[in-house]
């Protein structure tokens, strides 16, 4: 069966930015993701196509070979000049028969690139292995949660996911042999094949091994993919600064490699919970902290929260409401420079809520020091 488009997969257009395309994934990852799904096989392998489709359409590079070759241009081995070079032969005219537009090379036919692609790289799209050596395993994404003053001040955590897992019995080859000697002899370990089309030489998909690069039968625990999916929990730590939608990667902490190659990395990508006194602007805090009619009027020093602690404030004589009040390097430090933003405290002058006669007294006597119209300001 041929793979799915993954425009198609993600339900976005092939013209869309790379923030839709990143809004699309996320929304789709929640929904299939295995930790929501346990034990559901269908959406473990819809999270995969996502997840491939995601790794491919987010790199620019890739991207555009893949617009332009489709998945095929993608396998290990594959030369973008040289198909490029190859559709540009055949349209001048070589190598087609004077019976019709195939390209004609002995006993090898084809009406047009996508058919070389076919032979060379094998019908099966994507199902199988991909060839060549050692390959870094896929970057994979996982959200966690955490909340204001952590996001500020950094910390550590845990987080429990659903991975991809090298099999055990295959060793992550997605084969099983019964001889010491398991390399196959086909490719010698390469995965990979050179076959000459024309004018041009190409590698294929290694028939005897499947491309991964090793004799034996296909692993019947993993079905040669090398990998199963098991939970794994992971220490992450936190660093101070880090904001809503930032993105902390963990080396070595995504998918398997296959062939010997690398892991790939595990992104975390923070979603910080909002905190019920502070508001962030950037690197800078704000915080609303309310004073008494007679503080404001006759200033006074006052306990203000910051992330780091309790901090003693100095309210100036005559200090209206809504104005604010700059403590410098109280905020959240910068995630490259480490250095802290600042706090801003906007002062809160609050009425008494009481209808004691004295207070209302000292109300009245208190309004005969108004200078002029007050609201002259909003006039129309």
């Amino acid at each position: 069966m041929a793979s799915q488009d993954y425009y198609s997969l993600l339900g976005v257009k092939k013209n869309a930015s790379e923030g839709e395309i990143k809004k699309a994934y996320r929304k789709l990852a929640r929904k299939y993701h295995p930790d929501v799904n346990p034990g559901n096989k269908e959406a473990e392998e819809k999270f995969k196509s996502i997840s491939q489709a995601h790794e491919v359409l987010s790199d620019s590079e890739k991207r555009k070979i893949y617009d332009e070759f489709g998945e095929e241009g993608l396998r290990t081995g594959f030369d973008p000049e040289q198909a490029r070079q190859y559709r540009q032969w055949q349209a001048g005219g070589f190598g087609r028969s004077s019976q019709g537009s195939s390209g004609d090379f002995g006993q090898f036919k084809y009406s047009g690139f996508e058919d070389v692609f076919s032979d060379l790289f094998g019908a099966s799209g994507s199902s199988g292995p991909r060839a060549g050596g050692p390959v870094k395993g896929r970057d994979i994404e996982s959200e966690l949660e955490i909340d204001f003053l952590t996001a500020v001040r950094g910390g550590t955590t845990r987080i429990t996911l659903q991975k991809e897992d090298p099999c055990s019995v295959c060793g992550g080859t997605g084969r099983v042999s019964s001889s010491t000697d398991s390399v196959c002899k086909a490719c010698k370990g390469t995965g990979q094949t050179k076959v000459a089309q024309g004018p041009f030489n190409f590698s294929q998909t290694c028939q005897e091994c499947g491309g991964t690069g090793r004799s034996g039968q296909v692993c019947s625990r993993c079905n040669g993919a090398g990998y199963v999916m098991a939970s794994e929990t992971i220490d992450v730590t936190i660093p101070a600064g880090v904001n809503d939608g930032s993105r902390i990667r963990l080396s070595g902490k995504g998918g398997p490699g296959t062939g010997g190659g690398s892991p790939g990395d595990l992104y975390i990508i923070t979603k910080v919970r909002p905190h019920p006194v502070f508001k962030r602007d950037g690197d800078a805090l704000k915080v609303d902290v309310p004073v008494t009619i007679g503080e404001a009027m006759n200033g006074a020093e006052i306990t203000v929260p910051t992330p780091q602690g309790p901090v003693q404030v100095k309210v100036p004589v005559g200090t209206r409401s809504g104005q604010r009040l700059r403590l410098k390097g109280k905020g959240a430090p910068n995630l490259k420079t480490k250095v802290p933003g600042d706090l801003f405290v906007t002062v809160k002058v609050q009425i008494p809520q009481t209808q004691d006669q004295e207070a209302l007294d000292l109300a009245r006597k208190l309004d005969k020091f108004y200078r002029g119209d007050m609201r002259e300001s909003i006039h129309l």
